[in-house]
């Protein structure tokens, strides 16, 4: 089964996942809002490192699940 069709699997069956999912997706939706503005403030500047850090954490947690459900399936 390919990556696509198991985080696919995954998001309906595993409700871990569907919430990192979200979770990752909220937090690229706010990089986005960030990344429209012309300028960012320091406040902006240090939420815009951690948004990113915690969207990379959620996207390893994701690419593990993934992996692991790929060798059940």
């Amino acid at each position: 089964m390919d990556e696509q069709r198991i985080k696919e699997h995954l998001l309906i069956s595993n409700p871990d996942f569907r919430r990192l999912h979200e979770e990752h997706q909220r937090h690229e939706a706010r990089l986005a809002e960030l990344a429209a503005k012309p300028f960012l403030n320091q406040d902006e500047i240090v939420q815009e490192k951690d948004l990113k850090k915690l969207k990379l954490a959620l996207k390893d947690k994701m690419a593990l699940m993934i992996s692991a459900s790929g060798k059940n399936i």
